[in-house]
């Protein structure tokens, strides 16, 4: 991945078959998916998934609508998360996966799930997160910007895969959760599970080698669940799910 084009649609499609390639990341992403699809509420509709390019979560929600921002053959919707082609509260549910932190309009996005969502009707993403053990690990060995203190949600727009700050689900959710709730009433944060401080980090992820076999995956994942009493401390990524309620 070396020198390649973040917001080039080839650099997508090669993220893609990395994943797969590599199984001890594919089996991150196989964890990932399980969790969000044991959070989708019962309710009738359609479940949107925003940047679903280098995913493959269709192949466990096969009614998925899948979504990207520029065009890849096997998307559903071409789109722009913050203007987005679906009738109000015809979605029961929003999922991502390492998106929510590249956009650089949070405020519009969260305006159209408002839109989209029933009452009832759920947000989930698997993002970036910020604990002692992510801020060393990721100023160091992510190529991706990494700033909790940034003070404003919005920033500019250099691509659609090249702008980011890997804090900001934290700093909506966590460290202006007041200003949140006053300005999205109606989106409840139902819970927030930080996860994977070790196992992203040794996969190499998409862009470096793997640090460890594909057969070790299960120690470092019992490693792992040794760790969740203190994972506020050691997580590098979380679950966030929120729900849409009536006021």
């Amino acid at each position: 991945m070396r020198n390649r084009d973040l917001d080039d649609p080839m650099t997508t499609e090669l993220r893609r078959q990395l994943i797969h390639q590599k199984k001890f990341l594919e089996q991150i992403y196989v964890d990932w998916y399980r969790l969000i699809q044991a959070d989708i509420p019962q309710k009738t509709g359609q479940i949107l998934e925003i940047g679903s390019g280098a995913g493959f979560l269709d192949q466990y929600l096969p009614e998925l609508i899948k979504t990207e921002v520029f065009y890849l053959s096997n998307m559903d919707v071409i789109l722009d998360a913050a203007f987005m082609p679906f009738s109000h509260e015809k979605i029961t549910a929003v999922i991502m996966t390492d998106v929510f932190h590249h956009l650089s309009e949070p405020r519009r996005f969260l305006h159209e799930v408002v839109r989209i969502l029933p009452v009832g009707g759920r947000m989930m993403m698997i993002e970036p997160w910020v604990t002692k053990w992510s801020s060393f690990i990721y100023p160091r060995f992510h190529h991706e910007p990494f700033n909790p203190k940034m003070e404003s949600w919005e920033f500019p727009s250099t691509g659609p895969l090249s702008t980011s700050n890997q804090a900001l689900p934290w700093i909506i959710f966590v460290r202006d959760r007041e200003k949140f709730s006053r300005e999205f009433p109606q989106l409840q944060i139902i819970h927030i599970q930080p996860m994977l401080p070790f196992r992203y980090l040794l996969s190499g992820g998409v862009s470096l080698r793997a640090l460890m076999p594909y057969w070790s995956a299960p120690f470092w994942k019992w490693v792992e669940k040794k760790f969740e009493p203190v994972m506020d401390k050691w997580g590098m990524f979380a679950l966030v799910v929120l729900e849409k309620a009536k006021i």
